[in-house]
């Protein structure tokens, strides 16, 4: 299957894979989570990605035209505790069910890392939970490593 990835100003099939991923990841493995945000709140928050030089929005299309995946990632400004470091965060990604293993994975992470590292980036993360296993394995394979690990606990 071919897939082309592009910039994206579509806000709508943004909030549509968004809350797919959110109904699918954190509807699995955070009982927490605000299920119902991209409804709500992701028209205005997307709206403002789409205009933010900071920000990458992507979509992945089959060559029928069909949206194969999203995803999103931003320049982040530079710290003061590692002042050297100008990182790109890889915000969210998903790849529809019925085009996993197809490439559209590697096409989205390549257009982030490229788009990333013309902006002067010399450090890519991404957080994915801990028991998405499925994830995990796909960040490795791009390359990603562990650096921080986050520890929770109910109060």
């Amino acid at each position: 299957m071919a897939v082309s990835v592009e910039v994206t100003q579509e806000v709508p099939e943004l909030v549509a894979s968004a809350a797919a991923l959110f109904a699918e990841d954190a509807g699995t493995h955070d009982p927490l989570m605000d299920l119902g945000w991209p409804e709500r709140e992701g028209a205005a928050y997307y709206q403002d990605l789409v205009e933010d030089h900071d920000a990458l929005c992507l979509l992945a299309r089959t060559d029928g035209g069909a949206a194969a995946g999203y995803l999103i990632g931003r320049l982040l400004p530079v710290g003061p505790l590692r002042p050297g470091v100008v990182r790109a965060v890889l915000e969210s990604m998903r790849v529809a069910a019925e085009h996993r293993r197809e490439g559209v994975g590697e096409a989205l992470v390549a257009a982030f890392v490229e788009w990333a590292r013309a902006r002067g980036a010399n450090e890519l993360s991404v957080q994915a939970y801990a028991r998405n296993e499925g994830a995990l394995a796909f960040y490795r394979a791009q390359g990603f490593r562990p650096f921080e690990v986050k520890l929770v606990r109910e109060a």
